[in-house]
């Protein structure tokens, strides 16, 4: 019987900490450093909205139904799609959405080390004083130092991976689940702090007007909400798959999933709150891209009261939320070493960070000694520096393409009775999950999809 399988690897003690670990995957740079920035681009309100919108028509009835293949397999997601496919009859080659998840978050972690390098870094220097005072062009200067130095940005990356893989080499319940209690509560405690710090700017309602007051939006911005929503939930990568197949029975899959994605969004809300009024207060440009963290918060920091302690929580909490979201992207990996390499979790940990570490390096180079240096993968991306086409790759394609074919299986190849038996909820929210996966879901993911290869032009 499907409901008697057993993980191997354990799993979580009760719901409350699946939900945290699974938050935890979720809430990463994503939410605190690219959700401000996007907002700040797409004109605030408008792009909220659609973001809200997409996170409950796309978001979630993908999340639910990858919690609900984890579970159902009860091993890493290449094993897990291999069982479901012989169980419901399907051809093996189903295997592949397991192979490409794990895939995906091992390439994803190569450059989302680096960059949780990068507010590990400022962590010390914000703690130090640094941006006391500091101008535009010293902040600037401090940024460019620190990426055009390959050893300094080598270091921190080395440092973030270890961090990573020894909370993974514990396994769930002395790792992953000890590192979620206490990881996700300060996170929240410490955003919280710095939103409280900018209700204290006298700017705070321009920063709710800001993100909450409708306005104009581009299709352009339309598609970056609806491929955020779905990103951000970490989904398509394998994480949430290999987490859910840690998930107790008996345990409401629906009421699970709703938790995540409200506290994903809230931390993603309160990001936006803590960040537009500092920026406002001090006149700066909330659309400034992906420098509004590292470039324009330490200048905002550097001439605020209490900015040194201000700052080095900011970034205390921004390294959290990397930390979090980095376990959960290895763990698809090692996990699979486990179950077919008859390793143990300490040397399966080892090599998969190793191989990280390995390819993070043209990450680091991209942004020095190999600045001048492109790729290109035929027919789909041309002349992009390493760390661009690592992320293009992924995000672009392959996790668009993970959630789709997550859609599909869930809606289309698993028999009514599998879905009905996982899920154990009402008739009509059956049914509405069925619909919206079947059909809403995956013509917005083809859109984004369509989108990211250049085949829809704003």
């Amino acid at each position: 019987m499907t409901n008697e399988r057993k993980s191997i690897h354990g799993e979580w003690s009760n719901r409350l900490v699946f939900i945290l670990a699974a938050t935890g995957s979720a809430v990463g740079l994503g939410n605190i450093w690219k959700f401000p920035y996007l907002t700040g681009e797409n004109g605030g309100g408008t792009f909220v909205l659609v973001y809200l919108l997409c996170i409950a028509l796309i978001g979630i009835p993908v999340m639910m139904a990858e919690i609900m293949l984890g579970r159902r397999g009860r091993q890493s997601p290449i094993n897990t799609m291999k069982m479901l496919a012989k169980d419901e009859n399907r051809n093996q080659s189903w295997v592949w959405l397991g192979r490409m998840g794990i895939v995906a978050g091992f390439l994803i972690l190569s450059y989302y080390s680096v960059i949780a390098g990068w507010a590990l870094s400022y962590v010390f220097r914000t703690g130090s004083g640094m941006f006391i005072g500091a101008s535009t062009d010293v902040v600037n200067g401090i940024f460019g130092d620190l990426v055009g130095d390959p050893e300094r940005l080598l270091a921190w990356h080395t440092i973030f991976i270890v961090m990573t893989m020894v909370v993974v080499a514990r396994g769930v319940k002395n790792g992953l689940e000890t590192a979620v209690r206490y990881l996700m509560p300060a996170l929240f405690a410490l955003l919280l702090m710095v939103v409280a710090y900018a209700m204290t700017t006298g700017h705070f309602m321009e920063g709710v007007r800001f993100m909450f007051m409708p306005g104009k939006i581009t299709n352009a911005g339309v598609l970056d909400a609806m491929g955020h929503a779905f990103f951000t939930l970490s989904l398509g990568m394998g994480a949430i798959m290999v987490y859910g197949s840690y998930l107790p029975r008996g345990t409401s899959i629906v009421q699970a999933t709703m938790y995540i994605a409200i506290a994903d969004t809230v931390v993603a809300l309160l990001a936006g709150l803590a960040i537009f009024p500092i920026v406002f207060a001090n006149g700066l440009e909330p659309g400034a891209g992906p420098g509004l963290i590292f470039k324009t918060l330490p200048i905002a920091f550097g001439q605020m009261e209490a900015g040194t302690l201000v700052g080095t929580a900011f970034f205390i909490l921004l390294t959290f939320a990397a930390w979090t979201s980095a376990i959960s992207l290895i763990e698809p990996a090692v996990a699979w070493l486990v179950e077919n390499k008859g390793i143990n979790r300490l040397y399966a940990s080892m090599y998969t960070g190793i191989a990280t570490w390995l390819l993070g390096l043209g990450t680091v180079f991209s942004f020095n000694i190999w600045s001048d240096k492109t790729w290109s993968i035929p027919y789909i991306f041309k002349n992009y520096s390493f760390f661009d086409t690592l992320e293009k790759l992924t995000f672009n394609l392959m996790l668009p393409l993970g959630g789709l074919f997550i859609a599909i299986f869930s809606a289309w190849c698993m028999r009514e009775a599998s879905s009905r038996e996982e899920l154990d909820t009402s008739r009509w929210i059956y049914r509405l999950w069925q619909i919206l996966l079947r059909y809403v879901t995956p013509i917005a993911v083809i859109i984004v999809f369509l989108k990211a290869i250049g085949a829809i032009n704003s």
